[in-house]
């Protein structure tokens, strides 16, 4: 059996998103991966655990553990409605020591595949594995946020939302004190450029397929020659049809957003589902998605009447 660590950092309001992304990564578990999964949350909250304590109940090979997070972050930058929250996974290898290397995740994830290929990966003396941020390295804006920070360089910007860490390598060069440190100056991207900046030059890059967010598909779907140089098509075709999804900008629970069905499917064969709150959301907004094009409707009927049962 491959035990394979990994953490997620949530509140309250994060928890059902937080099972049906958790319940889809134990899905798409191969008969031979433990998923030891680790919930950080801070210790001003009282987390509604009931529906995670379900978890190992449905999927065996799973165990659910909760690490407690202390002030630390208390004054660290807020923006954009994200709280001090975002930067628990900066305390991970702290919290987490017994493991030499850790998968984090944000909670509105759909994995489509196993990890136990990633966690084993080699990423030697580098403190974190990610993906680029494509929305960062070649859009204007994105360019602009680069240059204003100090030492990055354009096409080496990587998204924070999936990192594997390298607990040992990180302690060892006492890269979690940096980071701390970061946590208190006005970053736009808060966590993410802390990241950055304290790991620049000792980041292992994964392929795309690891973390699609909403950026990853409009390049791969209607900017492709843009990321050419990047990825081969064999690369970015599977990523599209198999990668896992990272619902970045809007959240499919609460708007249409980019793959949004995908997110319903899981849901609808996740433990957690509610026939009520499937047909709210649906019903109110039936004109939202009467602006849909007939092939996205049809794509939602194929995954509600096809994919989206529990088996």
């Amino acid at each position: 059996m491959k035990t394979i660590p990994i953490v997620f950092a949530f509140d309250n309001n994060l928890v059902l998103p937080a099972c049906v992304c958790i319940s889809s990564l134990l899905m798409n578990a191969k008969e031979d991966t433990f998923y030891d999964i680790f919930i950080l949350h801070s210790s001003k909250i009282d987390l509604h655990k009931e529906q995670l304590d379900e978890l190992p109940k449905h999927f065996s090979r799973c165990r659910i553990q909760y690490r407690v997070v202390d002030n630390t972050f208390d004054q660290a930058f807020e923006i954009r409605g994200i709280t001090a929250a975002t930067y628990y996974r900066l305390l991970i290898p702290e919290l987490i020591p017994e493991y030499d290397k850790v998968i984090y995740a944000d909670v509105d994830i759909i994995f489509r595949m196993d990890l136990s290929e990633l966690y084993n990966t080699e990423i030697g003396e580098n403190y974190i594995a990610a993906t680029r941020e494509l929305g960062m390295n070649l859009t204007k804006d994105g360019k602009k946020h680069i240059h204003s920070m100090p030492g990055l360089t354009i096409g080496s910007y990587i998204q924070a939302g999936f990192i594997v860490m390298n607990i040992q390598t990180i302690l060892k060069d006492n890269i979690h004190l940096r980071f701390k440190e970061w946590s208190n100056k006005k970053l736009k991207f808060q966590d993410q450029d802390i990241l950055n900046i304290v790991c620049k030059d000792k980041i292992h890059y994964l392929p795309m397929e690891y973390n699609m967010t909403d950026y990853s598909y409009m390049f791969a779907v209607r900017k492709r020659s843009l990321i050419k140089d990047l990825f081969s098509d064999t690369e970015i075709d599977y990523a599209v049809k198999n990668g896992n999804i990272h619902y970045n900008g809007h959240k499919p629970w609460k708007k249409y957003s980019v793959n949004f069905d995908i997110w319903w499917e899981y849901y609808r064969k996740s433990p957690f589902f509610d026939e009520e709150f499937y047909f709210e959301f649906f019903y109110t907004r039936l004109n939202e998605l009467d602006q849909l094009s007939l092939w996205k409707r049809i794509k939602i009927l194929i995954r509600y009447f096809v994919f989206g049962r529990r088996k």
